[in-house]
């Protein structure tokens, strides 16, 4: 759970950074930048927080064959996202495990 949710803020303010980054680069302001990526993550969230649907459904739903976010989605599969996420998360739950058997032996 930890890697989950004890860790998860991190990841997603880390996604944050790097949506407001990209719309600097992009000639926005660093405020205009964080305040689409907050608004986004949060109506993002609440919609999916209200949808039966399954994230992977929400998430083609937005996706239209040959648009924007199916540019970015190809590439961010390109990049390996996905698995490097994963992989993370993982190497989160293996080091509280970690943490866990050396405060175990105190």
């Amino acid at each position: 759970m930890t890697a989950v949710s004890g860790s998860g803020p991190a990841y997603v303010f880390y996604f944050l950074e790097a949506m407001q980054a990209a719309a600097v680069e992009m000639g926005l302001s660093a405020e205009q930048g964080k305040e689409l990526a907050l608004a986004t993550f949060a109506g993002a969230a609440e919609l999916a927080a209200q949808s039966p649907e399954s994230l992977e459904v929400l998430r083609q739903r937005v996706t239209s064959k040959g648009g924007t976010t199916y540019a970015a989605i190809t590439s961010m599969e390109a990049s390996g996202v996905k698995p490097a996420i994963m992989e993370a998360m993982k190497a989160a739950a293996a080091r509280g495990r970690e943490l866990g058997e050396e405060l175990g032996r105190d």
